[in-house]
């Protein structure tokens, strides 16, 4: 059953605040990708709060071009069967989540990505943004690598006093 005009604006209005919010958009074809693949790809994303919606070209066109921010964006590339992959909390989380279902399901492709200031990435930037690490292990590691020299000193410092204590205790047996 066809939308009414009423409808397809609410999908407009509702796609426009998930670009809005959205740090990255991510969007990638799918042909050739069964719908429980695609199922396991929606339930492979969330839990990094990643949301993966099939949507209307010409309705995304739309959206973009009532959103201040986004309606320079070139909606060139935007054509065929895509999916967008939205998330507000990370950039590099949809591209990660579309990237390692690729690894398994070959179907799914690289078009692009939306940055939020309104810039479009081509689909070889989204596969190196894909490549780095989560926001989480990049906070895990800064913290690993501050951590560091108060581990050595602490180390260190604990190992002189087991060799001053060895010492002592083997000058008081004597």
């Amino acid at each position: 059953m066809a939308l009414t005009k009423d409808q397809k604006q609410d999908v407009i209005d509702k796609i426009s605040s998930l670009l809005q919010s959205s740090k990255m958009t991510v969007v990638a074809t799918y042909q050739g990708t069964s719908v429980k693949q695609m199922q396991q790809l929606r339930r492979d994303a969330k839990p990094n709060g990643t949301t993966i919606q099939v949507l209307k070209n010409r309705l995304v066109h739309k959206a973009i071009a009532s959103n201040d921010t986004l309606k320079d964006v070139s909606t060139d590339e935007l054509k065929g069967q895509l999916l967008y992959a939205f998330n507000s909390d990370d950039e590099v989380a949809p591209a990660q989540a579309l990237a390692t279902f690729a690894k398994a399901n070959p179907t799914i492709q690289f078009v692009g990505a939306i940055s939020e200031d309104g810039k479009f990435l081509s689909a070889d930037e989204v596969k190196a943004l894909a490549s780095l690490p989560s926001k989480p292990q990049l906070i895990a590691e800064v913290v690993a690598m501050l951590s560091s020299p108060l581990n050595d000193v602490v180390s260190g410092l604990s190992g002189n006093l087991h060799a001053l204590l060895d010492g002592i205790e083997a000058k008081a047996t004597n």
